[in-house]
């Protein structure tokens, strides 16, 4: 089984988006390089950056996401992001009705039962959760063995938390690795157990 990673872009003060839902200029550094990150050439990194994120992203089998993520997307017109093979979405409500049939996007109620669908199918690869409610709900639950943050320079004041309502101490252990990124710091550390 691979290792679970909790992992977001976040502003300094712990926010994955504004008051308005909008991420505002929390992934400009996505688009601020001259590094292809992926083959579509729309983002562009700083080498620091690529030599960062792309062995984690390729590392990627499986992305849990929560359905407020999938409904803002619209589930990423039913292609997984960044080249991720599949995504399971945690949800009460299932599959849209006539959503992409054949898409690789697993609907599932509650987020144990959402990271055993993961794992099974991550295989050995890394099964990540998106950062805000769904990925401190498995953070809370002890189902997370790393958290990576890409923080951007901005203060947001208030907004969606990047641990959504976790409640009470979460200990971690590092940070393992620092990397300084053009408008990021790249942060990883793992979760204490």
């Amino acid at each position: 089984m691979g290792r679970t990673v909790l992992y977001g872009s976040v502003s300094l003060d712990g926010f994955i988006a504004d008051e308005d839902d909008q991420p505002g200029p929390l992934f400009d550094w996505l688009l601020n390089g001259d590094v292809p990150l992926d083959d579509g050439g729309v983002l562009t990194v700083s080498r620091a950056s690529y030599d960062y994120v792309r062995p984690y992203w390729d590392e990627i089998g499986v992305t849990i996401v929560g359905r407020h993520v999938f409904d803002m997307t619209d589930g990423w017109e039913g292609t997984p992001p960044a080249g991720v093979e599949h995504v399971v979405v945690v949800t009460h409500r299932g599959r849209p009705e006539g959503w992409f049939p054949e898409a690789p996007f697993s609907f599932v109620d509650g987020i144990e039962a959402a990271m055993r669908a993961a794992q099974e199918l991550a295989g050995d690869r890394v099964v990540e959760v998106a950062a805000g409610d769904v990925g401190g709900q498995a953070l809370a639950a002890g189902l997370i063995d790393e958290v990576r943050m890409e923080v951007a320079p901005v203060v947001f004041g208030s907004g969606k938390r990047y641990f959504g309502s976790v409640r009470g101490p979460q200990l971690l252990e590092g940070p393992e690795e620092v990397i300084q990124g053009d408008g990021v710091l790249h942060l990883r550390y793992r979760v204490r157990r």
